[in-house]
């Protein structure tokens, strides 16, 4: 593979000592605020999330043979599918996690077919027409969740407000203000800040932290039954189907993440080590993470942002800092005290957090040129939006449907299909 000339330290070039322990643990914590806030908002255990991020993102260097310096974390795509998955079975987890393990097989179908086909039907079934909607869907469907976490309801608590408040105001005053590596990391500062500030108020409850034990083995969960740990059991009901749509977002953002990471590192990662190989690491990482109770793996933006600052790409970086989100997983006090973090806090940054990805997807409209006086794309946005944020609900048998985000795609790709694409 040629010599990356974008780079200070290349994709397969390993830094000394030191020098490799310190940027590993940078880009690790410029991760951890996205890894931990999607176990936090959906029930997940943050000690398996912390793990599977790492065992993750492991599995996907092996996969595309040490080529691509990505670090995978908890996906924010399927956290509206996964709460209706568990809430439609009563609480229990078990159609959401088969589902997701079923995402991850999708993926790895997805990369066979490209490696015999191409990619050119990805290209029109997930036209930017769709794939914006999508992303502005999965951002504003979850918007009534961060507004609820931070106590802006009627009876809400002033003091949960105001650490709401100055949560957000720290996550967009770092986004937009800061320099250098400070830039990558809002979420982690504004996580911080809130922390602070809600112990002042005293709405932090330590006593998880006071239990929990120094090193403990993470809270696995799997599909049968381990000896000292939960289990779930297998489920291929309509729940466990409604997850698997969501699979059309995140392939998009897959693509789209690695386009632009080879842009930075001056390289095609599309080609080599090929798309076939990125999609089938990202999903294997993400069938591992659900076998054992995590949420999904994705590609993260954060990832792409921090090396295109710093200008290290080396892959022994991302693989550094997943042994060190291994090394954390093992930490019980550390679990408990991110389990600590109050709902305000979270909402605070949600706000900022669900609107960014809200507006990537208008971003994504906007870069494409997508012709709105075409009446086509005029349909296909407008359906897409308000199905997928008026409520509309598609029964598939028992309490099982499809909605919101997942409803929404299915729809859009169908009217891509079946407008003529020569309609005004």
């Amino acid at each position: 593979m040629e010599k990356s000339k974008n780079l200070i330290i290349d994709v397969n070039e390993k830094p000394n000592g030191l020098q490799w322990i310190f940027l590993s643990f940078q880009h690790v914590f410029a991760m951890f605020g996205a890894t931990i806030l999607v176990p936090i908002l959906t029930g997940f255990p943050v000690s398996v999330a912390l793990f599977a991020s790492g065992i993750g993102t492991l599995i996907y260097t092996m996969c595309t043979k040490r080529k691509v310096p990505v670090y995978l974390g908890s996906s924010f795509a399927y956290i509206t599918a996964v709460q209706l998955a568990v809430k439609s079975m009563g609480g229990d987890v078990s159609a959401a996690q088969t589902g997701l393990m079923l995402v991850g097989l999708i993926y790895v179908i997805i990369a066979i077919i490209i490696k015999f086909v191409g990619k050119d039907w990805i290209d029109r079934l997930l036209p930017p027409i769709v794939i914006g909607p999508m992303i502005a869907v999965i951002g504003l469907g979850l918007a009534s969740n961060a507004i609820t976490n931070a106590g802006f309801v009627l009876g809400g608590e002033v003091s949960y407000m105001i650490v709401a408040i100055v949560t957000f105001l720290v996550a967009a005053l770092v986004s937009s203000q800061a320099k250098g590596f400070l830039k990558i990391v809002p979420f982690l500062i504004a996580i911080l800040v809130g922390y602070v500030l809600s112990l002042c108020f005293g709405i932090v409850d330590l006593s998880g932290v006071s239990k929990a034990a120094w090193i403990s083995i993470p809270q696995f969960k799997f599909p049968f039954h381990v000896p000292g740990f939960d289990s779930y059991h297998l489920h291929f009901g309509p729940e466990t189907w409604a997850v698997l749509p969501v699979a059309i977002v995140t392939v998009s953002e897959h693509i789209g993440d690695h386009t632009v990471l080879g842009k930075i590192c001056g390289l095609n990662f599309l080609k080599d080590p090929g798309l076939d190989r990125t999609l089938i690491g990202d999903g294997l990482a993400t069938t591992v993470s659900a076998f054992i109770g995590g949420p999904a793996n994705t590609t993260y933006g954060e990832n792409t942002g921090v090396i295109g600052l710093t200008k290290i790409g080396s892959v022994y970086v991302t693989c550094g800092a997943a042994c060190i989100a291994i090394l954390l997983s093992f930490c019980g006090k550390i679990a408990a005290l991110i389990s600590s973090i109050p709902n305000c806090v979270l909402g605070g940054m949600s706000i900022l957090l669900y609107g960014v990805i809200a507006s990537n997807g208008l971003r994504i409209l906007i870069d494409e040129k997508v012709d709105f006086s075409k009446q086509r794309n005029l349909i296909i946005a407008s359906a897409m939006l308000v199905i997928g944020l008026g409520g509309a609900v598609f029964p598939l048998g028992g309490s099982a449907t499809l909605s919101g985000t997942a409803l929404a795609a299915i729809v859009g790709v169908l009217l891509n299909l079946i407008l003529p694409m020569n309609s005004n």
